[in-house]
């Protein structure tokens, strides 16, 4: 088995020289968290990658690495399957949320490490899978909630499963969570953060709390020659903290479930290091997780008020209660809200939104300015913005909801206001208009458009109108489009004036043998209504067929022929035969013996057998060109 799963790694005395020499580069406290993903790229191609976040401030340059270790092991016994160098591909640094509210002791940098290795159908196939992992130490000396920060390390993890399952290929990218908050929380004050992240195959994500990983790293052993398997020692937290209690407060730090939302209203100030899981599920089996660790500052934060909020409506002269109120939108009325916003701190800068709560379809849009400064010099101390929803917004008799919310630029988030307003929405009522045509009549009782069948002779022209009307008004648009061929490719000619509640069209074809087809040529025929807010748009389908320009007897061939000269029967001819058509046109008759002997041939539509001089029966085959055959006998008298 090849456990190498990148050439060019460095030797073991090279690491080890590393490893020994790191302390005297490396002394400063620097590690913030961080997290490794693994993303399928091509065949069995991956991308491994480790987001390591780096203290800008305390942290030293020097300990800075220009490359890491990653160790790759079997689950179900910690075999080393191989050792991954991953080199530094980018430093840049992790923005804040609102770039006004940073603060100078937080300054965090992304350093992100790439390698692309190959995980082989042959190696990688342990139905248990595979885990990552990467050690480095130290963390940050002013941690508050666990012993000992300074000497505390970290090992980043995280699980994949086989490459094949059940002899097929089975592909992974394990979950990349969204990107880390630069942000602080402010204490008694509730702080949230979207943790969640987005998963390029489509499984499922659950997340959780977890107590970060330590590992084997040390102050005096930052680096080691190559990564340790598992298991790893878990950080101690101090007194009184745990997993579920990672950040104190009223709630302590959660994070939900399904939406990896992060939420803590901090009971204490200081510097906080957290755990969360992102686990993988596939058709209800968990198949890998990954880890992030990182860290949240808590300060104490100047007052931030929050901001107010009035809505008015048209019909009253009282504010909206939620709750007690309900919104009827009806045709002609009033559909507009007037916002009244402010902010009990000066300088304030208020922005208005709205977001539909159980519905999603014509949201209200704001028609005034929906931002601005108020209690500042020359500033009002009241801001209004009018909320408008469209013609067409229609609640289908139920009781839609929508939060509108004010915001300000409080740090470090905003403090809202929020007003659920409870409507109940009609449109304007629509009659269908009216589509008539001179062609044939739909069957009685219609299926759903179904076809009526027009069948044209070749060589003659075809001609049909139609005409569209509409009691409310609304523009027209007559349309004729091929099911699956082009009109103007077949020669079809259609041409409509359109306008407001009235329009008209003209069909006109001319068929060839070009134009013959197994199923004929179906056209859909459309009317039109635009402006409305429910479109009642009218269609007819047409299946044009294309016919011999003489309509077929019965084929009746005669069983009896007496060739005795009184010239009465005295010949077998077919004059019934189905006629020449386009590429289906009389091929041959053939006339047999009861024994299968051949006694006559002719290729010529109008032939004329006078029997074999025999009396007795006799068999034919008539064929066409399109592989029809006409089988059948016939006795002679003599």
């Amino acid at each position: 088995m090849n456990r190498l799963l990148h050439a060019l790694l460095p030797t073991w005395r090279f690491l080890l020289l590393l490893a020994l020499l790191a302390p005297l580069a490396a002394s400063a406290t620097h590690l913030v968290g961080g997290e490794l993903d693994l993303q399928h790229r091509i065949g069995n191609t991956y991308t491994l990658r480790l987001n390591l976040y780096f203290d800008d401030v305390h942290g030293d340059p020097g300990a800075l690495d220009q490359e890491l270790m990653a160790g790759i092991f079997a689950k179900n016994n910690n075999q080393r399957f191989g050792n991954v160098v991953l080199p530094l591909t980018s430093n840049t640094f992790v923005d804040y949320t609102d770039p006004d509210c940073a603060v100078g002791s937080l300054r965090t940098r992304k350093l992100v490490y790439i390698r692309d290795i190959v995980l082989s159908p042959g190696v990688y196939n342990s139905p248990a899978g595979y885990y990552v992992a990467v050690e480095r130490c130290c963390r940050n000396d002013e941690i508050s909630n666990i012993v000992a920060p300074e000497a505390a390390a970290q090992t980043f993890y995280l699980e994949f499963p086989a490459v094949v399952r059940n002899g097929a290929a089975f592909i992974d990218s394990t979950p990349r969570i969204f990107p880390p908050l630069s942000d602080y929380a402010c204490k008694n004050e509730l702080f949230y953060y979207d943790f969640g992240g987005d998963d390029s195959d489509g499984d499922s994500l659950a997340y959780d709390m977890v107590t970060p990983l330590n590992g084997n790293t040390s102050v005096a052993f930052p680096v080691l020659p190559q990564v340790s398997p598992a298991p790893y020692s878990l950080i101690t937290w101090k007194p009184g903290l745990g997993t579920d209690n990672q950040i104190p407060g009223t709630p302590p730090l959660r994070i939900d479930a399904r939406t990896g939302r992060l939420t803590v209203q901090p009971a204490d100030t200081g510097l906080f290091v957290f755990g969360v899981r992102c686990t993988e599920y596939r058709n209800g089996q968990k198949i890998g997780e990954t880890r992030r660790d990182f860290q949240l500052k808590v300060l104490i934060c100047p007052t931030n008020s929050t901001p107010q909020m009035e809505v008015r409506t048209s019909a009253s002269p009282a504010a909206y209660l939620p709750g007690r109120d309900t919104l009827r939108l009806v045709p002609g009325g009033n559909r507009c809200l007037t916002i009244r916003f402010t902010d009990p701190d000066p300088n304030s800068v208020l922005t208005m939104s709205s977001r539909p709560v159980n519905f999603s379809a014509n949201a209200p849009l704001f028609t005034t300015t929906r931002s601005g400064t108020v209690r500042a010099a020359g500033a009002p101390d009241t801001l209004t913005a009018t909320l408008c929803f469209p013609e067409c917004t229609d609640s289908q008799g139920k009781v839609f909801l929508l939060d509108v919310i004010v915001a300000d630029n409080g740090c470090s988030l905003p403090r809202r206001d929020t007003v659920r307003v409870a409507f109940i929405a009609t449109q304007p009522p629509n009659a269908p208009p009216l589509l008539t045509t001179s062609f044939p009549a739909a069957p009685v009782p219609p299926a759903p458009l179904t076809p009526v069948v027009i069948r044209v002779p070749i060589g003659t022209r075809y001609s049909a109108t139609l005409a569209g009307t509409d009691a409310d008004g609304h523009a027209l648009a007559l349309t004729a489009a091929g099911q699956g061929f082009d009109l103007a490719a077949r020669r079809m000619v259609f041409a409509a004036q359109n306008g407001t509640g009235q329009a008209d069209a003209t069909f006109a074809w001319e068929p060839t043998c070009d134009d013959v087809t197994a199923d004929g040529l179906l056209v859909r025929f459309r009317l039109a209504e635009t402006g409305p807010c429910t479109p009642r748009n009218q269609e007819r389908l047409v299946r044009f067929q294309v016919v011999p320009l003489e309509e077929p007897v019965a084929f009746r061939p005669p069983n009896v022929i007496t060739p005795n000269g009184d010239t009465k029967n005295d010949v077998l001819t077919m004059p019934d035969l189905p006629v020449d058509f386009c590429d289906q046109r009389f091929a041959g008759i053939q006339i047999f013996t009861r024994w299968g002997q051949r006694v006559y041939q002719s290729p010529e539509r109008t032939f004329r057998w006078g029997g074999a001089g025999a009396g007795g029966v006799y068999y034919y085959l008539v064929t066409y060109t399109d592989g029809r055959k006409f089988k059948g006998w016939v006795e002679v008298i003599q």
